[in-house]
């Protein structure tokens, strides 16, 4: 699909990955709308930002996990654009083992359900209040971001920053994925963007990597393939692949992790055999 004069919606553009995400779809020529619900400070510099871009970027604060602000955000984007053609629904909360401790703890009586709402029930909002523009758009693109947590859960080093709710909400992304291909064929293609450890999202520059004791973040580096944590523009490069390059590909998983995944096991040498 060619971005340029598209619409996109773009969850959690205010920071991090999505705000990487929202300046490629920018600069390829789309308009933007952009919920945002905490951190207010960080969604005024964004929207002076994009204003600077093009008046007719928007943002709208909205909380992902009330059924009628979703409604009221897409009959906002009803009003505004008209259609819909890219849905990032790059939303999710997290609370890291290292930060949060036990979900015993009287501070985190809520933090389980927050991590569900957040990573899952908001996604299924979303997508479903876009369903009627996307279908009307006559040719549109999803893509769901996904975490590692899915596979590993709360093992090995990153069962220092991966909880098991979050974990666990993240396994549902995919499920959601394949449904949701199911249903958007063959006009929307729906796909999910599977992330390892990126910066600002479970590696440097959040407050678990600084709580990590250095042998703690070096044993995370070494279990990924690539020996280095991955950049959000590496995130929002492989969304714009998926939304222009990957036409023929639906309900598909693109993992992009630096080969954590794979990074527990070694390769032997090949034994010399008895035959």
């Amino acid at each position: 699909m060619k971005i340029r004069g598209k619409n996109a919606l773009v969850a959690g553009a205010t920071r991090g990955v999505g705000l990487a995400i929202a300046r490629k779809l920018a600069a390829g020529g789309a308009r933007l709308i952009m919920p945002w619900f905490d951190w207010p400070e960080d969604a005024a510099a964004v929207a002076a930002e994009f204003a600077r871009r093009s008046p007719d970027h928007i943002l709208v604060q909205t909380d992902l996990r009330n059924h009628d602000e979703v409604a009221s955000l897409l009959q906002t984007v009803r009003r505004t654009c008209g259609s819909l053609h890219i849905l990032v629904n790059n939303i999710e909360r997290g609370g890291m083992p290292v930060i949060h401790g036990s979900y015993d703890r009287e501070i985190n009586q809520e933090q389980w359900q927050l991590e569900m709402d957040t990573t899952l029930l908001a996604k299924r909002l979303l997508f479903e209040a876009a369903l009627p523009l996307l279908r009307e758009a006559g040719q549109a693109t999803v893509i769901n971001i996904s975490s590692i947590a899915a596979l590993v859960g709360r093992s090995g080093p990153a069962g220092l920053v991966f909880s098991d709710g979050y974990a666990a909400a993240n396994r549902g992304v995919s499920s959601l994925t394949a449904t949701w291909a199911r249903i958007g064929a063959p006009a929307i293609t729906v796909n999910e963007l599977m992330l390892g450890l990126i910066d600002t999202r479970h590696g440097k520059g959040t407050r678990g990597w600084q709580a990590l004791k250095p042998a703690e973040r070096q044993r995370l580096l070494t279990h990924t393939l690539l020996a280095r944590t991955g950049r959000p523009d590496e995130a929002a490069r492989a969304v714009l692949f998926l939304i222009r390059e990957a036409e023929f590909m639906t309900g598909s998983v693109l993992r992009l992790d630096g080969g954590y995944v794979l990074g527990g096991d070694e390769v032997p040498d090949m034994p010399g055999g008895e035959l």
